[in-house]
């Protein structure tokens, strides 16, 4: 038996907070929103996709954000992407610990750490 691949990553969410997701993972990311199955609707929550990459969002009742887990997703041009969380609002921190590689984090609405890459110059 082999791990093949990750088929999402599922982060959490306070109830009620849809419209949030949707502006930061939909209209800020660029992700497109995936209909959730009916059995799971009443659940709360939203799911995006963007190629290959899916991102559950679900409602936890005592939700507490991820502060260090986080998903890593690479994207083609942080330095945009940065400037769009910027304008939108986000914090955006630059990291350059690791030699050869461009990155940084931010926060989605709700708190939870998300690292974007750009790529690897080594």
């Amino acid at each position: 038996m082999n791990i093949l691949s990750i088929d999402h990553v599922q982060l959490t969410m306070p109830a009620g907070q849809e419209s949030k997701a949707r502006a930061f993972y939909g209209d800020v990311l660029g992700f497109s929103e995936v209909k959730k199955p009916e059995a799971l609707q009443a659940r709360g929550g939203v799911w995006f996709e963007s190629g290959a990459v899916k991102i559950h969002l679900g409602v936890e009742d005592d939700f507490l954000p991820a502060k260090k887990a986080h998903p890593a997703l690479v994207v083609s041009d942080l330095n945009s992407l940065m400037g769009s969380l910027k304008s939108n609002g986000f914090n955006v921190t630059e990291d350059h610990n690791i030699p050869g590689v461009e990155r940084a984090f931010s926060n989605d609405p709700f708190g939870n750490r998300i690292e974007f890459i750009q790529n690897y110059l080594g």
